[in-house]
Formats: structure tokens, sequence, C-alpha cells
């Protein structure tokens, strides 16, 4: 989202909004994949625990946006607050939602390839499994580790441009809302099946958006959702 803003803010008056828009996912593409590397490197090298790691470093990711808020990328002075994306910089909509849900859509089907009929989608199984079968049938531990951390963090680096340009319209340190466990859930219930996770999904969304609707006309308390 970070990357994703840097261009939004700073390039929106040098290019047309649909290259602006396609650097700016280009950007987050790569700056997730380089920041997923770190975790995967650590582990490899001295097997560190991924899921600490990276959760560890969620702050420091957001420590360096409050920085930005409050200093170089603020607006007004003394606002601690990041100007509004300007409308170059914004996806555009389909249907009333941001074109983000085609672009997941699309990688759901290229993940669902990618994962079961490819080479490097059997290494992951495999290791996934148990790293002593995989170093036993000759992988390359190291090298897989590494590839799909690194792909895991592209794809979080688009959703993080996603919520930035088509969401939020900004950026701010709380900007990932907890999407993150949130995904983390919908991967456990769907049990890592692509096309699984879009239905859990909608299930959580309308349970999330829906909450507010329940707690005006039934007055249920929305925070029902959440249990």
């Amino acid at each position: 989202a970070m990357a994703a803003s840097y261009f939004a803010l700073f390039w929106y008056q040098k290019l047309p909004s649909a290259l602006l828009l396609i650097i700016m996912c280009l950007a987050s593409l790569v700056a997730g994949a380089l920041w997923s590397i770190i975790p995967a490197l650590f582990k490899a090298r001295w097997g560190t625990n991924e899921t600490l790691f990276t959760l560890m470093m969620n702050y420091i990711a957001i420590g360096i946006v409050a920085w930005l808020q409050g200093g170089p990328w603020e607006g007004k002075p003394g606002s601690q607050i990041i100007p509004m994306f300007d409308s170059k910089a914004i996806l555009p909509r389909l249907l009333g939602v941001h074109i983000g849900w085609v672009v997941v859509l699309l990688l759901t089907v290229f993940m669902y390839f990618y994962l079961t009929q490819t080479k490097h989608g059997y290494e992951i199984a495999v290791l996934g499994e148990s790293e002593r079968t995989a170093r036993y049938a000759g992988m390359n531990v190291s090298k897989v580790t590494a590839r799909t951390a690194a792909i895991s963090g592209a794809i979080c680096g688009m959703v993080g441009f996603m919520i930035a340009s088509g969401v939020n319209q900004t950026l701010y340190a709380n900007l990932a809302g907890g999407a993150g466990f949130t995904a983390i859930t919908v991967c456990w219930l769907a049990q890592l099946n692509p096309f699984g996770m879009i239905f859990i999904s909608l299930l959580l969304a309308v349970l999330s958006r829906g909450a507010s609707g329940l707690q005006t006309a039934l007055k249920v308390p929305a925070s029902i959702s959440d249990i």
C-alpha cells in the first residue's frame, strides 16, 4: 500500500490514469515480494518461525506509515493525515464496486491451476506436508520457500494497493483493518481451496457488513457478527 501510495501522491500529475494505476499495481507487487523475502530468508537460513516473524514485521510497517502520516507525506501541517488520492489514482468501479473484485476472481483461477497443475504447486504441497520429504525428493527447500514467500507477498502487496486505491483512497496506519487475520480464517475454513475461499469470503463479508443493519433493524448488537 505504501509503494502504491507513493505514486498516487507524487506522480498523478505526470501520468494518465490507466498508466498510473498499472505502475501503482506493479510497485505494490514488487514491494510485497521484497518485504516477504526477508522472513523467508531467515526461515531458510536459521529456521525461524515465519508466522511470528511476519507478525512482528507488521508493526514495523505500521510504524513506517505512522511516521509518513506525521512527516514527509502529511497533508495539512499538524493533521497527521495523508491527503486523499487524486481521482486518477483511484480504481474505477464496476457494478458498484471497485474493479479489484474482477482481479481477485482472475487471480483465484490462476492460483488454482498454479497450485494443482504445476511443478511449483506440487513442490509447495510436498514442502508444506514435510520438509524432510521434500529434501529426500531432491527439492531445493530454500529456493521453494523464498519463491513461495515472494509470490505470497506480491499477492498481499496487490491487495494493499486495492484497499488503498479502491476502498480507502488514501493511506493510514490501520489501513489493513485486520484483513490479513480474516484471510487466515478464510484459508483454513476453505481448506486451502481457492474457489472455496470465494464463498467463505462472501459469508464473512455478509456477516461483517450486515452487522450494522441487524443492530438498526432488530436491536441486535453489531458485535454478534464477531462472535
